[in-house]
């Protein structure tokens, strides 16, 4: 009897170990440098909740679209939303899962953080090569209280496919006709000016490293590295300072339900305090999932984000999605992802 209650106990504890083990399914991801900061503060907390692991690569949105293409990894990440019609060819959804704000930074002697001014159109003819020095008179007018030195400006710019020049340069084309007919808006373009660097990490070090280098990252690198980045005029003529309020007010009239795959690009947006280069970070997943336990891991770990994760955002810097977006989130989860048997996971 007693070694039939230890059988029956002991088998017990390995069920409970073993459900444990097949709960925490790992997944992976890869995609876009801009949301790596809080993705990464996501995965540690998940895993400390739920024991399931997320490994994320910070390759760029580029190569993240084509991880994803090429079922390589279980979620991709891009913050250059796919049109309709390419969601449809490759098979996948999109939804947007956090968002954030790319800002200029600079490495100036003297010059802080949240000191400097730029315009669009100033930040288009800098990156044009039509603005080489930075006691110019365009930038000198905006900064007067500023000493700025006769030196010249050094443009760093993304050297991969990236979501964050998505943003950058769909601001300039929508800020500055010349930028838009000679460069355009792609997640990589033909660039008149500037040295590469690799991902948001990339062009954070090549401008800290670079004195009277000017370059562009997401939000939360130029916060965590103490760079110095700059306030940008809005469309309703501010000089506005980026954080979660002012990307949260860029976002504030966006009605995500409208668009085909949710794909809503926000920058230059109305408003007085809105930051005019602002935008989503946006996840991609196949509709039809090969392992129906991988998609359903992938959907629990961003629905955990979405229900625990709004803190750890706003410390960084970015803007939760809205309660209202995650229902509609869930809705196409629901709708959309199939596993092998045609039938939905999320219930």
């Amino acid at each position: 009897m007693k070694l039939t209650k230890l059988f029956t106990a002991t088998f017990a504890a390995a069920a409970v170990t073993l459900a444990g083990v097949a709960a925490a399914t790992d997944i992976t991801g890869a995609g876009a440098t801009f949301p790596f900061p809080i993705y990464a503060k996501w995965a540690e907390d998940y895993k400390k909740a739920t024991g399931a692991s997320m490994n994320y690569q910070s390759i760029g949105s580029g190569a993240g679209i084509r991880q994803i293409q090429a079922k390589t990894v279980d979620f991709g990440a891009s913050d250059a939303p796919l049109s309709k019609e390419q969601l449809d060819k490759d098979g996948l959804i999109q939804f947007p899962a956090i968002i954030g704000g790319v800002v200029p930074v600079v490495n100036v002697e003297g010059i802080g953080p949240g000191q400097m001014r730029f315009t669009g159109p100033l930040l288009a003819d800098i990156y044009l090569g039509k603005v080489k020095m930075w006691n110019d008179a365009a930038i000198t007018a905006l900064n007067p209280t500023l000493k700025l030195p006769a030196e010249p400006i050094t443009v760093v710019r993304r050297s991969d496919g990236s979501g964050t020049t998505f943003l950058w340069v769909d601001y300039l084309a929508k800020v500055s006709p010349e930028w838009k007919s000679k460069v355009g808006v792609g997640t990589a373009v033909s660039w008149p000016e500037g040295v590469g660097g690799k991902g948001n990490e990339g062009v954070a070090a090549y401008v800290q490293r670079i004195k009277g280098s000017i370059g562009y990252v997401e939000y939360a690198y130029a916060k965590k590295n103490k760079m110095a980045h700059a306030a940008v005029r809005n469309r309703d003529g501010n000089f506005v300072q980026p954080d979660d309020k002012t990307f949260q007010a860029a976002a504030a009239s966006a009605d995500w339900g409208k668009v085909p795959g949710m794909g809503i690009v926000l920058t230059d947006q109305p408003g007085k305090d809105a930051y005019p280069i602002t935008g989503a970070s946006f996840i991609m997943m196949h509709k039809a999932q090969a392992n129906a336990d991988k998609g359903m891991a992938v959907m629990k770990f961003f629905d955990w984000a979405f229900a625990n994760g709004d803190k750890a955002a706003l410390d960084l810097e970015y803007v939760p999605m809205p309660d209202s977006v995650v229902a509609l989130i869930r809705n196409v989860w629901r709708a959309e992802i199939k596993g092998p048997n045609g039938q939905a996971i999320w219930k």
